[in-house]
């Protein structure tokens, strides 16, 4: 699971470096605009990508929990 989250938030990051350096959304492009189904499912699951990319920082190298 960390391996998808982190792929996810690698594509979301070179989305978002595309939208700041050139106003170009790729995500947006592929699937035909912002509001489209499928740019959505991709914001989306981004999005939740990052949010499990949080529980990273709170885990020792060996996956477990920092706090344990």
């Amino acid at each position: 699971m960390d391996t998808l989250a982190l792929i996810l938030a690698i594509i979301g990051s070179i989305n978002w470096g595309l939208v700041g350096f050139f106003r170009f959304d790729l995500v947006a492009w592929i699937f035909g605009s912002q509001a489209a189904v499928g740019s959505r499912i991709i914001y989306a699951l981004v999005g939740l990508a990052g949010l499990w990319c949080i529980t990273l920082l709170f885990r020792d190298r060996a996956g477990h929990a920092v706090l344990d």
